[in-house]
């Protein structure tokens, strides 16, 4: 009995020879792996094999850090390929075009939020007359349009006395081109393809060429005008990109991913339009059916026939008239068409009726569930540029208007204080059905589940100063005698049925009151 047990146990030390192998699981070959005298399972996974099925798919795979990924060669080609595919493509420039203006909008407005409301008055009229000096809102603009195309942005934060504001302070747009380590600093641990880093990892400092690489002056220029750039302190540079990797400190284009389908929609349609054009140079063509040395005419091969409008003739015996047909690709080029837009639209959050420009396909329903996806994404990109740029802006901007005398009420005349609490208003979007929307926002206040300032917020205007201003029109048309219109208030939600929300095609949408996106209200508010 001993002996029968001592054998089983060692079966299973060893393993069981005839044990038919897992399919999730591999062994251990023999003499290596072993642990405790027993083999050591591997578990596997199917995207993990290399087969000569997928070797040629994962073939450029690899492993490298996030900044090796992203070294200046590749951003390099990157950049080159995006700014071609935006230049000649129409749908990639309205793609990145429409991504700008639905971020930036006419710009962000300033709204302090501090006790002294005379002070936050005051600071958000001076802010406003810097931004239309500088031309705030165009400048971010390009910068978006520069992420989407370039990977990043970069702006200077330097003084101008030529613009029209008290305070100098302006931004200095340059490309990521000119950030760079120069050929004589490079192969520093400490230096990133001109970002310098202190020893905490942070950005203290970054290389600005003085000419841009591809400026057509180098090519007669001296070799000194090559290497020659400025180093500018982290706080003087205002750095715009999206990190996609931990501790990515350079961008690479939104559309990277793209770009391959870019090239094959241009390549479709010159495909289209070349088998439409062979088809055309092709008046007729004369055939026969009869079979090789058949009875009909004999006729030279590729023979050309001139024919003159409006003629009636009489073709050789045996010989009938045809035409070429572009059977292909055109009868699949708006289905390929849409579908490729579609796939390009995704990688940036966009719906394909806003990538195309045209919503002849959609529904009232779908349109506002595709946008409400779009909209979620622009707060988030508005968001980062909050942080990244905007916050960055008002406090070199702040540290500059306290020098002007009288610019800034005395509270906030003290250098190196802490950002005041403050907020950004963007642009709203206004909304397919005005009516409707205005019925829910009446009903949303009604039942106290919303704020006038959260609503009028949605639209990117600051409620103390709309109230303001109607209680001015009211005040006004009192005295001119004139009655405003009488308010409608809105029945609770649980006395009357939900409003239907019905769509071009009769569908009926399941969130008639809501969107996620911003809104703009037309009810006006007394």
């Amino acid at each position: 009995m001993l002996k029968a047990i001592t054998n089983i146990m060692s079966r299973v030390g060893r393993g069981t020879r005839d044990a038919s192998p897992s399919p999730t699981a591999s062994r251990v070959p023999h003499g290596g792996g072993t642990r405790g005298g027993r083999r050591v399972l591997v578990a596997k996974f199917d995207s993990a094999q290399t087969t000569p099925d997928n070797r040629k798919h994962w073939a450029n795979a690899d492993g490298l850090s996030p900044n090796a990924a992203v070294n200046p060669e590749v951003r390099r080609i990157l950049r080159n390929r995006a700014r071609y595919e935006v230049a000649n493509n129409s749908y990639a420039k309205g793609i990145v075009l429409t991504l700008a203006n639905d971020t930036i909008g006419t710009g962000p407005r300033l709204q302090m939020l501090t006790e002294d409301a005379e002070a936050n008055a005051r600071i958000e009229d001076a802010f406003e007359q810097w931004s239309r000096a500088v031309d705030l809102a165009g400048k971010l603009r390009t910068m978006r349009l520069a992420r989407a195309e370039s990977g990043e942005a970069f702006a200077l934060l330097v003084s101008n006395p030529a613009i029209g504001s008290p305070v100098s302070l302006d931004l200095k747009l340059i490309e990521a081109d000119q950030v760079c380590t120069p050929l004589l600093r490079r192969g520093r641990s400490d230096e990133v393809d001109g970002i310098v880093l202190d020893q905490w990892g942070n950005p203290s400092a970054y290389r600005v060429l003085k000419r841009h690489p591809g400026d057509s002056g180098l090519l007669r220029a001296p070799i000194d005008d090559l290497t020659a750039y400025d180093t500018y302190a982290a706080s003087a540079v205002v750095h715009y990109f999206r990190a996609d990797r931990p501790g990515q400190l350079r961008g690479i284009p939104d559309i990277t991913p793209a770009l391959p389908l870019f090239a094959q929609l241009r390549r479709y349609t010159l495909a289209t339009i070349a088998a439409a054009e062979t088809a055309a140079n092709f008046a007729a063509v004369i055939y026969t059916d009869a079979p090789p040395n058949g009875e009909a005419d004999p006729l030279e091969p590729m023979d050309e026939v001139e024919l003159e409008q409006r003629l009636a003739t009489v073709l050789p015996g045996g010989w009938k008239l045809g035409q070429v047909h572009a059977e292909q690709p055109t009868t699949t080029f708006g289905e390929f068409k849409r579908e490729i837009l579609n796939e390009i639209a995704r990688c940036l959050n966009m719906p394909f009726n806003v990538a195309a420009g045209n919503s002849s396909g959609y529904n009232y329903a779908s349109g506002r569930l595709d946008h409400q996806m779009y909209f979620k994404s622009l707060r988030v990109d508005q968001h980062h540029l909050q942080l990244a740029v905007l916050d960055r802006i008002l406090t070199a901007w702040l540290n500059e208007a306290v020098l002007v005398e009288g610019l800034l009420p005395q509270s906030m005349r003290q250098r190196g204080v802490l950002l005041p609490t403050h907020a950004w208003f963007w642009d709203g979007v206004e909304h397919v059905d005005p009516a409707k929307e205005a019925t829910a926002q009446a009903t949303r206040l009604a039942n106290h589940t919303t704020t006038l300032a959260a609503e009028f917020a949605r639209q990117g205007r600051d409620w103390e100063q709309e109230l303001r201003q109607r209680a001015k029109e009211l005040v006004l048309m009192d005295e001119l005698g004139l009655t405003p219109a009488p308010q409608t208030t809105a029945a609770p939600a649980g006395n009357a049925p939900a409003p239907q929300e019905d769509d071009t095609d009769g569908n009926e949408d399941s969130d008639p009151h809501r969107s996620e996106g911003p809104t703009r209200a037309q009810a006006s508010v007394a």
